[in-house]
């Protein structure tokens, strides 16, 4: 048996449906957004998202919406198309240039250290553990 709810559970949300849902629940108005974020994003261009005619707007303003609505920067990266989802990545592409150190420009050889790094730490014995 097929229901209307079949369709909304397999059809996968654009960016701009997921941020209109998220500004509704916030009980955010477009101006509101507009006035929140300093008018780094516009009314009529956050309306353009959310009606998907503008499908992938510059991180910039991803972030500026990520920081106002307190979700993950990442998350609309990902929806916008510039970055890979977790789920097509190997590991070692998962942790290639990690967010956290990206500012750093890490060479090689130090990405390699502190992966490893984070390897021993992960593996040391915690106070408490009876292994």
């Amino acid at each position: 048996m097929h229901t209307p709810n079949d369709d909304r559970a397999t059809t996968k949300r654009t960016l701009g449906q997921y941020l209109a849902g998220i500004r509704m629940d916030r009980k955010m108005s477009l101006r509101a957004v507009e006035e929140a974020t300093n008018k780094q994003v516009s009314n009529a261009y956050l309306s353009q998202i959310e009606n998907d005619k503008i499908q992938q707007p510059s991180p910039n303003i991803l972030h500026a919406l990520s920081e106002l609505y307190a979700i993950s920067f990442e998350n609309l990266m990902e929806m916008a198309g510039y970055l890979m989802g977790t789920a097509g990545r190997s590991d070692t592409e998962r942790h290639g240039r990690i967010a956290t150190f990206a500012e750093h420009n890490l060479t090689a050889d130090e990405e390699t250290e502190m992966l490893q790094y984070l390897q021993f730490m992960r593996n040391r014995k915690k106070p408490g553990d009876k292994t």
